[in-house]
């Protein structure tokens, strides 16, 4: 018995300083992604399951990086963890107060966490990686969910409840309302694609589930420079999940992106070209990597025997394609 109390008494007494690691480990993870998010990057990852997910309607909520709302919970999770340890010990009264309190905030942060985390595994796993295999896995979001999780854990173990009965109540209540916001949330996604329309172009992967939408609509000049393009035999190599080449197009917009001399890349994308990309795209690295010190990444335009990596301002194609017509574009590169 000595030693079970021991064991116990050292995890309540480290709990908290953990659930702060590992709160602080989870703002790095989140504020990562929101940072290459908001400058408009794409996240390191071993897999593409990170652009994929990353750049899914999935990863954006109320017009913001999903990563910042999860940057904002796991600052709150450090803060409740770690404030009471900031209490002197002379003042024991307002620390335990401190303490109690922050409990019950950590137990309900946690929770809410860790299901709003799970129900993302399962929309990895169902919209993803079974119809893009393993290689959509996002590492970013186990490692999210994980974290989550040990929070939860440690919240439940880290110390003795009195109220077991409250516990269970409030959890349930607060896992209730986290699914029921969750699906709320999300259920616009879910609704089947409608078609392609005047006002705006939806981007899909071959099974029709929507990366972006283009509501930008198009100029005369941004219709004629998109057909020269095609007309004078040039190709804009991409994938439906890059967010570059989904930029790309909302600079011609809506009523041009069909007339883009366009070459889908991904394997899971509609009328994918892999093979054709696999060459070209080889061929622009080579030429590329010594000027731009890597291999051509999408978008990579194709015009006459010259490449051009990256998202391309309608202005220097108009140049690089030697277009002749009007060039009062709307749309500008940011």
């Amino acid at each position: 018995m000595p030693r079970r109390r021991t064991k116990t008494s050292g995890l309540h007494r480290w709990s908290r300083p953990l659930i702060g690691a590992l709160a602080v480990l989870g703002a790095t993870n989140t504020g990562y992604l929101t940072a290459t998010k908001l400058a408009g990057g794409e996240a390191a990852c071993p897999t593409k399951g990170c652009d994929l997910v990353l750049s899914s309607q999935y990863a954006t909520v109320l017009g913001q990086p999903l990563a910042l709302f999860g940057l904002l919970a796991y600052i709150a999770m450090a803060v409740f963890a770690l404030a009471p340890l900031a209490i002197g010990g002379d003042n024991k009264e307002l620390r335990a107060t401190a303490e109690n309190t922050t409990w019950f905030l950590l137990f309900m942060g946690s929770t809410a966490m860790m299901f709003f985390s799970w129900y993302l595994m399962y929309i990895m796993y169902a919209k993803f990686v079974v119809p893009f295999g393993a290689g959509a896995i996002c590492i970013y979001c186990i490692a999210s969910a994980t974290l989550a999780t040990l929070m939860f854990l440690l919240t439940i173990l880290g110390r003795s409840w009195e109220d077991v009965g409250q516990l269970v109540f409030t959890g349930i209540i607060v896992s209730v309302v986290t699914l029921v916001g969750t699906l709320g949330i999300y259920s616009h996604i879910d609704k089947p694609a409608t078609a392609n329309s005047d006002t705006e172009y939806k981007i899909t992967s071959a099974t029709g589930q929507v990366f972006f939408t283009v509501t930008d609509s198009s100029g005369e000049a941004e219709l004629e420079l998109a057909k020269h393009l095609k007309q004078t035999d040039a190709k804009m190599f991409g994938a439906f999940w890059c967010q570059h080449c989904a930029a790309q197009k909302k600079l011609f917009g809506v009523q041009a992106i069909s007339e883009m001399p366009y070459v889908e890349c991904a394997p899971e994308g509609p009328s994918p070209q892999v093979e054709v990309c696999s060459e070209e795209l080889g061929k622009a690295s080579e030429k590329l990597r010594p000027i731009i010190g890597r291999d051509a990444g999408f978008p990579t335009w194709r015009i006459g025997d010259n490449y051009y990596s990256g998202q391309q301002s309608l202005t220097d194609l108009a140049e690089y394609s030697g277009y002749t017509g009007p060039k009062d574009f709307k749309n500008a590169l940011k």
